[in-house]
């Protein structure tokens, strides 16, 4: 879907296919049929966009199959639907029964990793739409936070100067400029925004910036407003955002709220919780982690703090927020898309709503045919809409 803003420019939305993941070609053309296509129809649109995941081995094919390459354009097209962005944070194995943190190898400390980007780049610049000339990847942030030492991290960052170089030439060959975004998220090296402002200073390049999504941002409990301010003030770009809300418990010491938050508590994603405290944020990689049980003074030996409210890494559809007790953090997504385009010019210019998670709700929730996903995903993608229209955008054919 596009938009035109205010001043002229063009914001793209689209939706990210990891939510039905598929690890080779054939299951990429089968996602189009079956999954995208359907979505668009209910949208009734002549044109969709997609933020299209490629997992490695669907990546390879294409760049070793030109013919492959060129079918798959033909498919977008077929279907009315394009291409602007790609997901390149899984690498594979993302529909697999656990995930938790093998979505996070190889990392950029690991040559594998800047060969799938680099792979991502070259074909996301031949299946841009004629009229659009650039394009986002967005990427892992650089890596877990264990083990990462300064050897570490100086490997990660000269891959990443490697990739900008590959970029560059990219440009002067195709016209087509891809720029990378490093997706903070809780528990990564990159955390936060301010974590990417430090790593991204110590290197700085134009092609290379954050892909702020608003589940992590929420879950961090970082403020959208000083997160946006200081990626301006630090000259780093943001190539995209990916439109996400996360679960939401503010009593998380009542009984209720922990049986709530136990029905999310699932083993194929990780779910990092978060909770502010006196002392600072404090953490646990999963939502399992942070529901140990307390002691009756309420501290917590091996749960997470609960005398004040609880975030959870946990991609909520957008416009269906859990049940009582349990809310999202949609307004932390609403205040983040003010700031990024209901400005005077658009701080990015393609979005993505980035729920994958359709799935792993409690079994109560979760859609139970492709028509009810359908359904659900084009129920999100006309939230996205209407918080663009009313923000003065205005929705093109």
């Amino acid at each position: 879907m596009r938009f035109r803003h205010p001043d002229g420019s063009t914001v793209h939305l689209a939706y990210c296919t990891n939510v039905h993941p598929a690890e080779t070609l054939d299951g990429v053309l089968a996602q189009l049929r079956d999954h995208c296509e359907p979505v668009r129809r209910r949208l009734g649109r002549d044109r969709l966009g997609i933020g299209l995941w490629l997992a490695r081995d669907a990546a390879r094919s294409l760049i070793t199959d030109p013919a492959s390459l060129r079918a798959l354009r033909a498919e977008l097209d077929r279907r009315g639907l394009e291409v602007v962005t790609l997901n390149g944070f899984p690498y594979e194995g993302f529909g697999a029964d656990e995930v938790k943190y093998r979505v996070y190898q190889p990392d950029w400390t690991h040559p594998d990793r800047l060969a799938h980007t680099t792979d991502l780049a070259r074909l996301l610049a031949a299946l841009l739409p004629e009229d659009v000339t650039e394009g986002s990847v967005s990427t892992l942030p650089l890596a877990w936070r264990t083990p990462f030492d300064a050897g570490t991290a100086a490997t990660a960052r000269t891959a990443l100067t490697t990739l900008a170089g590959r970029l560059d030439a990219l440009e002067e060959l195709t016209g087509r400029s891809i720029r990378i975004g490093l997706e903070p998220e809780p528990g990564c090296v990159v955390e936060t925004v301010a974590d990417a402002v430090a790593a991204l200073t110590a290197a700085p390049n134009p092609r290379i910036g954050v892909c702020l999504d608003t589940c992590h941002l929420a879950t961090s409990f970082e403020d959208p407003r000083t997160a946006l301010d200081s990626l301006a003030a630090a000259g780093i770009p943001v190539p995209k955002a990916q439109l996400s809300a996360a679960l939401h418990a503010e009593h998380p010491h009542l009984p209720e709220v922990r049986a709530a938050l136990a029905a999310f508590a699932e083993p194929r994603f990780l779910h990092q919780t978060r909770t502010r405290t006196a002392a600072g944020l404090r953490g646990t990689d999963d939502l399992p982690e942070a529901l140990a049980t307390s002691d009756r003074r309420g501290a917590t030996a091996h749960g997470l703090p609960d005398a004040t409210p609880w975030r959870s890494h946990f991609h909520v559809p957008l416009h269906a927020p859990p049940s009582p007790p349990l809310t999202s953090t949609l307004p932390v997504l609403q205040e983040t898309l003010a700031l990024l385009v209901g400005g005077p010019h658009p701080r990015t210019p393609h979005l993505e709503v980035e729920t994958y998670t359709w799935q792993a709700l409690p079994p109560e929730s979760r859609p139970r045919t492709r028509a009810r996903l359908a359904d659900g995903i084009a129920a999100e993608l006309t939230l996205a809409r209407d918080l663009l229209t009313d923000l003065g955008l205005k929705e093109l054919p």
